[in-house]
């Protein structure tokens, strides 16, 4: 069964559906929402309702910061991104809301652990940025897949013979084996907001019976999804960062 993991989504509709479609081309049979439903961009209400009936048909989903910030819970955001929370906090339905406030920190089906940061005290929301916090975050995972968020890029960490977490840059559309007699931790990258340069979507596709890990990027509509930035009212600078993939 393959499964697509979707991280970062930031209420960015036009990403959300060109990579669910992608995916599905794919053979993706189910989705894991790895946090970060919300925030940025302009469809907080359609991109909940769509997360919300993957989870109802069994898809797992965690929480992330700015899931967190929109149900009124504390932590750091930089100005723009409280903008977008506070807007969003406005627009969702109760329903809506209480689908982020309910969502878990981590979840877990069989070896593999999504989780949107470090797995490693979850609630602070550290970086997974180096193969130490890698390494950090898949021991207290205890699994075979760790895949993540959070840092909106795509990166691989896999345990060398000594047990070290070793980075590996993935190419888009070309499979990695991933056998689970090692331990791995995944950054699926940025569906909604990529800060790579590439203004492209971002997932990854699990195939656990192949034991296979791959990285995709998906062009969307960068333009419309700006111009709702924009219509809403919300921050130049979060329209100018989709245009920009930064």
């Amino acid at each position: 069964m393959a499964v697509a993991l979707l991280a970062d989504i930031h209420s960015n509709l036009e990403a959300l559906e060109a990579c669910l479609a992608h995916a599905r081309s794919r053979g993706a049979s189910a989705f894991a929402f790895l946090g970060d439903i919300v925030g940025y961009g302009a469809d907080p209400q359609a991109v909940v309702d769509v997360v919300m009936g993957e989870v109802a048909r069994g898809a797992p989903a965690v929480k992330g910061n700015h899931d967190a910030a929109a149900c009124g819970e504390e932590g750091y955001l930089n100005e723009s991104a409280r903008a977008a929370v506070a807007w969003s906090r406005g627009v969702m339905s109760e329903a809506q809301a209480g689908f982020l406030r309910r969502l878990p920190l981590i979840a877990r089906d069989g070896d593999a652990c999504f989780v949107h940061a470090s797995a490693h005290s979850p609630q602070r929301w550290t970086y997974v940025d180096s193969a130490g916090e890698a390494l950090r975050s898949a021991a207290a995972a205890g699994a075979a897949y760790t895949f993540s968020g959070h840092v909106h890029e795509q990166v691989l960490y896999g345990s060398d013979a000594e047990g070290r977490m070793v980075a590996f840059r993935p190419q888009p559309g070309v499979a990695i084996a991933v056998r689970p007699t090692r331990r791995w931790l995944a950054l699926a990258g940025s569906v909604g907001q990529p800060r790579d340069g590439n203004t492209a979507a971002a997932y990854a596709l699990f195939d656990r019976e192949a034991s296979t890990l791959t990285f995709h990027r998906v062009p969307y509509d960068v333009a419309a999804a700006a111009r709702k930035v924009r219509a809403a009212g919300l921050p130049e600078m979060l329209a100018y960062r989709l245009e920009r993939g930064i």
